[in-house]
């Protein structure tokens, strides 16, 4: 079965359910937070890849109201979402669009970010959407990718799944994640700088670097 296929957030009944339980994934918030302080507030262009109901980029612009954004996503309900929360905002444009398949041109960007969305594709179309966000980036521009990733160990896995309420018949179909460290080599290999794992909670990762000026 193809990842196209176990995607469920294709479906408007997955979308609705992953948006409803979304402010409730213990210490989101704590990383939204950081990812919040590494982005600088005089970017001037925004990319969010697989932006969901915007939030992630609508906390970025309410301190820096000037900037563009550009949030793509594939699935119909999240951007229905997006477009209600975003109405009437001409400086942001959102975007039908797969990750599995390679970025469009959309020109330049002050920095990428992305929120629990990366993980659904393959390890290969990984490392390959990072060097397109690297070739996206203006120098000095700065990645930051929120995202779920491999446990350590089966036993941190099953306090991950405590921890958010469920069991392993509830989880995501579509998820294929990948351990911290293989990230982050890929990012280095790749040519970003200040590469780490910003902030992470189990299962949950901050990952991101810089491209050279």
């Amino acid at each position: 079965m193809s990842a196209a296929t176990l995607n469920e957030y294709a479906t408007a009944e997955h979308a609705l359910k992953y948006l409803a339980r979304a402010d409730r994934i213990p210490h989101r918030t704590e990383g939204e937070g950081v990812l919040l302080e590494i982005v600088p507030r005089t970017v001037r262009r925004v990319l969010d890849l697989g932006t969901g109901d915007g939030r992630l980029l609508a906390l970025l612009r309410i301190d820096r109201p000037e900037a563009e954004g550009v949030a793509l996503d594939f699935s119909p309900t999240m951007l229905e979402s997006a477009r209600k929360r975003f109405h009437g905002d001409r400086d942001v444009r959102l975007i039908n669009h797969n990750l599995e398949a390679p970025l469009p041109d959309l020109g330049g960007f002050d920095a990428v970010v992305s929120s629990f969305a990366i993980h659904h594709v393959p390890d290969a179309r990984k490392r390959a959407l990072y060097a397109e966000i690297h070739a996206a980036l203006t120098p000095g521009g700065v990645f930051c990718n929120l995202e779920h990733v491999s446990p350590a160990s089966p036993e941190l896995h099953e306090r991950f799944l405590r921890a958010l309420g469920i069991t392993a018949a509830d989880e995501d179909p579509s998820n294929q994640c990948a351990p911290v460290d293989l990230q982050l080599q890929w990012l280095r290999e790749i040519g970003f700088e200040d590469v780490d794992c910003h902030w992470k909670w189990l299962e949950l990762a901050l990952l991101g670097g810089t491209k050279p000026r």
